[in-house]
């Protein structure tokens, strides 16, 4: 039996990602790891990453590292980002980044695979829904940085864990395209980073992304968004 753990934020790209581990890779034993940071999306994250688990039949687990983040956890006014500055979004990407957030989620992760390979002797898998955006990623989402993870486990761990991201190289109309194969209801996926009222905001950084990504992947986009922009483009 093939174990995995897989990070998931119930976003768009980590959803896909977990039904690939499932459906495409054959992994049986899955757990779906979830952080609260006290991110501003956090209940409907929590509740897209539950509704994840279900479907693949998965356990779902929640790790509080509300303390450990709030004295980063700022208050960061959202700008509405126009389609024109998506060809350059590196000032709104810094300004939203997280400091070390994926390293410390993978770390935890590996002491989780450790414990549970010291209680049971089983062993997982780490997936993650980390999606490269080129020159303007996060520098805790690149293949370089996956690479040094993995690095890191075999040197700190009594058993090195493998950490996967196999969708890093896909663009997001591909993620949304393999979604749909899958059978992914990506009207439950949430990607919001300035969550109104449970909806998408339909113009922060994250927003736009993944109304591009339908765009060019000609799906008809599912969300519901607080508001669109004058740009807005929906697939015929």
């Amino acid at each position: 039996m093939k174990n995995a753990i897989i990070l998931c934020s119930g976003g768009l790209d980590s959803v896909v990602t977990s039904h690939y581990v499932r459906e495409k890779l054959g992994y049986e034993k899955i757990i779906i790891l979830f952080f609260n940071y006290n991110q501003k999306s956090l209940i409907k994250e929590r509740k897209s990453s539950k509704k994840c688990a279900k479907d693949i039949k998965a356990k779902f687990s929640e790790i509080d590292l509300r303390l450990l983040f709030s004295h980063i956890n700022k208050s960061v006014r959202i700008k509405k980002i126009k389609r024109k500055e998506l060809k350059n979004s590196s000032k709104e990407s810094e300004k939203l980044y997280v400091p070390c957030r994926n390293t410390l989620f993978l770390v935890y992760s590996l002491a989780l695979a450790e414990s549970l390979y010291k209680d049971k002797k089983e062993i997982y898998d780490i997936f993650t829904g980390f999606k490269n955006e080129g020159k303007e990623s996060y520098p805790d989402t690149t293949p370089e940085f996956v690479e040094e993870m993995n690095k890191l486990s075999k040197i700190s761990c009594y058993k090195p864990f493998k950490i996967n991201a196999p969708l890093i190289r896909k663009d997001k109309e591909d993620i949304i395209k393999l979604g749909i194969n899958l059978g992914v209801n990506l009207k439950d996926t949430f990607s919001c980073y300035n969550s109104l009222n449970g909806k998408h905001c339909g113009y922060c950084l994250a927003c736009r992304l993944r109304q591009e990504g339908f765009y060019w992947a000609n799906v008809k986009d599912p969300t519901i968004y607080k508001e669109k922009l004058k740009d807005f483009r929906t697939a015929e």
